[in-house]
């Protein structure tokens, strides 16, 4: 089993920053690929950003990419999403997902996820 707990969301301005962290705990972190994806109220979730099992490989939504930013401390067993030039319309409720494989966008790969962190961004 993983767990994993996700902080650092809240209310930003459009334009701001926020930075995201993803705790895990259980079996060894690095073993695991991981995985940020969100949900927005009434919408499907959908694929943000993953990173492989070290921080070299990584891959981001097109939404997303250039202003995002996906890493990784393995030695704190913590994934990080840094956020930049937020917009309302990444407002969502953002989770960290982790699966024993390679990166991917597939969201149905992943085998654990935590309860999510809420990130609202006001035009």
């Amino acid at each position: 089993q993983v767990q994993l707990v996700e902080s650092g969301g809240g209310l930003v301005q459009a334009g701001g920053s926020l930075r995201l962290s993803c705790a895990a705990s259980g079996r060894t972190f690095n073993n695991y690929a991981m995985g940020w994806f969100r949900q927005a109220p009434g919408k499907e979730r959908e694929f943000v950003a993953t990173i492989g099992w070290s921080d070299t490989n990584t891959y981001y939504a097109d939404s997303v990419k250039g202003r995002f930013t996906i890493s990784r401390d393995n030695a704190k067993n913590t994934v990080y999403l840094q956020m930049n030039s937020l917009e309302p319309e990444d407002t969502a409720v953002y989770c960290c997902e982790a699966r024993a494989g390679p990166f991917s966008p597939e969201e149905r790969l992943y085998t654990y996820w935590g309860q999510g962190t809420q990130v609202t961004v006001s035009s």
